[in-house]
């Protein structure tokens, strides 16, 4: 999608190139980059955390939610943290018409893009934030980091967020049957379950609807995809680091086409 975007808006010498990262690499690998010429990087699972930890400046909202997944790279090697996960979250939920303005909210997920999600919804008023993870002692931590509530077993809710990779490799021929209550049993859920949730995001992002927001969409409930978060978390991180308005459509049709 940025090169979709690079493209579209005639800027030439520009590139967005993918660069897989053992973790033990990580460190020295993002200290580099900068020397080798890159302006900027997108961090994701399962470097959030450290690419914090590693920028020399963060933005408050970085910090606050203590995983980074945009750095940008000066030319004296310094390295400036961004977390544009959380307003990427919130300016895809605007698509929802069915979410109230305080809404009960229900987390799947501890790592960064659950730190995110979490912080959003505090930030952005919900009533309460529901934290579930499968290890609970994860779920619980993060909760009271940001005053919110660890559950045992997921509980109804205006909203739920799915923020781990379940359902992310799952074949396409088996999403439809078995597969379907496989990946909902992993998140915590029966189909039924599903139907306790009017509005449902899930952050994967894959050819094919989800199993989850499958189940979601059988119930009625909204539903926002994990391509539509990606496309609004890109979209903040190509301006910040070219200083160009994104062109939305452009990268949402290069997304769907991939």
């Amino acid at each position: 999608m940025h090169n979709a975007a690079f493209a579209a808006l005639g800027m030439d010498g520009w590139r967005y190139q993918l660069l897989p990262v053992p973790p033990a690499l990580f460190a020295t690998t993002a200290r580099g980059l900068g020397q080798a010429g890159l302006l900027g990087a997108n961090v994701t699972i399962p470097h959030k955390q450290a690419s914090l930890e590693l920028a020399t400046s963060a933005s408050p909202a970085a910090r606050e939610i203590g995983a980074a997944n945009t750095l940008t790279f000066a030319p004296d090697g310094a390295i400036a943290a961004e977390n544009t996960d959380a307003p990427g979250l919130l300016a895809a939920l605007a698509a929802l018409s069915g979410v109230p303005a305080r809404p009960r909210a229900l987390v799947l997920g501890a790592g960064g893009s659950a730190r995110a999600a979490v912080w959003a919804l505090r930030s952005a008023g919900a009533s309460e934030v529901l934290v579930w993870n499968r290890t609970y002692a994860r779920a619980r931590a993060l909760a009271e980091e940001f005053g919110a509530r660890a559950v045992r077993s997921p509980e109804p809710a205006d909203l739920l967020v799915n923020c781990t990779s379940v359902g992310l490799n799952l074949p396409e021929s088996v999403e439809r049957s078995s597969g379907d209550r496989e990946v909902l049993n992993q998140l915590g859920l029966t189909f039924d379950q599903v139907g306790e949730y009017s509005n449902v995001v899930d952050l994967v992002y894959r050819t094919h609807s989800t199993p989850l927001l499958a189940a979601a969409r059988a119930h009625g409930a909204g539903t926002v995809d994990g391509q539509d978060v990606l496309v609004a978390q890109g979209a903040l991180s190509f301006e910040l680091w070219t200083g160009v308005p994104a062109p939305l459509e452009v990268m949402r049709e290069a997304v769907r086409d991939a």
